[in-house]
């Protein structure tokens, strides 16, 4: 079992950068590739990168490619969702995922989810 909390959502302008960060616990960290995920007012959970059990293989969704990076740090059991260049449209709650296989992990969600964080981008 596995038990994944998000922090460091928050309220920012559009253009400004926001870290997000997700602690896991309860399991072998590196075992797990990792995701994250976000769900906008009114839709459905889309997801938005993944990050492979080394952190060397990295997958995003078209809409945050250039501007999202994600990372993690096997050493600390954290995950890391640096945001760039935010946008309205990016306000959403946010999650963290684990799953054993990076590469379902974005098509079928992660056998893991932390509680969310929300992120909101004014214009």
């Amino acid at each position: 079992q596995v038990q994944l909390a998000e922090s460091g959502g928050g309220l920012v302008q559009a253009g400004d950068s926001l870290r997000l960060s997700c602690a896991a616990s309860g399991g072998m960290f590196s075992s797990y590739a990792m995701g994250w995920f976000r769900q906008a007012p009114g839709k459905e959970r889309s997801f938005v990168a993944a990050i492979s059990w080394e952190g060397d293989h990295t997958y995003y969704t078209g809409s945050v490619k250039g501007r999202f990076i994600a990372s993690r740090d096997n050493a600390k059991n954290m995950v890391y969702l640096q945001m760039n260049s935010l946008k309205p449209e990016d306000t959403a709650v946010y999650y963290c995922a684990a799953d054993p296989d990076y590469f379902t992990l974005s098509k079928a969600g992660g056998q893991y989810w932390g509680q969310g964080t929300q992120v909101t981008v004014s214009s």
